[in-house]
């Protein structure tokens, strides 16, 4: 082989590795191996780890220190921040290094001429499909109970926004603590306004409480999520939320994601974290094969060159890709709305 490629993973979510069960290695080793096998790569890829709790449970300065480990190491790219308040910490140290970044969080904002973008959600376009599926299934006035943090705050003023265009009534809005395990003062706040819809925005861990408190007021209304919901697939998360409608970015009827479940025998209830995987490793792979030169600008122009794939995530025909100026690769209707019946999910089209 012509060489060596060293790719950096900034690992988010935890501080060091045993207690981190999200690692996406093998994903991207497995769709470099591809691009190689077809006669398209000729060097070895190695991909070396950094590991720094960032928000909400840890701190800035975890993912800047994780972040200049990796730079230190002379990788040519870097795969995550996965959270997106960690993405808007890392996107500026990202363009001052000048090392082509493929975040996978939520945060449109995280883009850059060095940082690209898988959506894993979007804090903008979420908000619009939350307020026109409401509306479109009669809702009039919203209530909101959102995180205090940068995901929840630009979930809401996003929906503010589309809802003053669509004429959506937005009553009252409570912020929370991103950790709270007890949302009974917020929810109450919410529903004297008298909403005949409630929405949630956050990260989720605090959308158990908002939930439970709900429950408990006995409001029976339409209730719906941003894509905190996916934490349903992993734990008794989805008894928690039972009947809440929320985003998620799995479709049914998505014949690239069924594909892939049946060649690797993937259950539905992890199909949505495997096309994240899979897509994630399908855009670092194809980067590295288009590259002419594998410094930090010459792979940062093979990105740029990744265009029309057909993506796992999203509806049928959503497809994966860059550009000179584009930096966000799922193009098409990538959310997909979905609601949480007894421990099911259940897709309900999108708005």
């Amino acid at each position: 082989m012509a060489g060596k490629i060293r790719v950096g993973i900034l690992n988010d979510m935890a501080d060091k590795p045993e207690d981190y069960d999200g690692d996406i290695t093998e994903w991207l080793e497995r769709e470099v191996a591809k691009v190689q096998a077809a006669g398209r790569l000729d060097a070895e890829g190695e991909f070396v780890h950094a590991y720094g709790l960032g928000l909400p449970a840890g701190a800035a300065e975890a993912v800047e220190r994780a972040f200049m480990e990796l730079v230190r190491q002379d990788v040519v790219m870097i795969a995550g921040p996965a959270i997106g308040d960690n993405a808007l910490i890392a996107t500026p140290l990202v363009e001052r290094e000048q090392v082509p970044t493929i975040n996978w969080a939520g945060a449109e904002r995280a883009r850059g001429e060095w940082m690209f973008h898988l959506q894993v959600g979007s804090h903008e376009d979420e908000s619009l499909v939350v307020a026109r599926h409401m509306q479109s299934i009669g809702c009039t006035k919203l209530g909101v109970v959102y995180d205090q943090s940068p995901i929840g705050t630009r979930h809401l003023k996003y929906l503010e926004d589309e809802a003053a265009i669509i004429g959506l009534d937005i009553g009252t809005c409570v912020d929370i603590s991103p950790l709270a395990e007890d949302g009974a003062q917020q929810v109450a706040r919410v529903l004297e306004c008298e909403p005949d819809g409630f929405v949630y925005f956050g990260l989720g861990f605090s959308a158990p409480a908002v939930a439970r408190a709900l429950t408990a007021s006995g409001w029976e209304g339409p209730r719906i999520m941003n894509t905190a919901g996916l934490r349903g697939y992993q734990s008794d998360f989805a008894q928690s939320i039972d009947g809440w409608t929320y985003i998620d970015m799995q479709s049914d009827g998505n014949t690239t994601l069924a594909a892939l479940k049946q060649e690797m025998g993937i259950a539905t209830e992890q199909a949505v974290f495997a096309a994240i995987r899979y897509d994630f490793g399908r855009l670092v792979a194809e980067g590295l094969a288009r590259s002419k030169e594998f410094t930090r600008r010459g792979v940062k122009t093979g990105l740029e060159q990744v265009k029309w794939l057909p993506a796992t995530e999203g509806m049928e025909g959503t497809t994966l890709g860059f550009g000179i100026q584009d930096r966000g690769a799922l193009h098409g209707r990538y959310l997909v709305v979905r609601q949480w019946r007894d421990g099911k999910t259940v897709e309900i089209g999108t708005a």
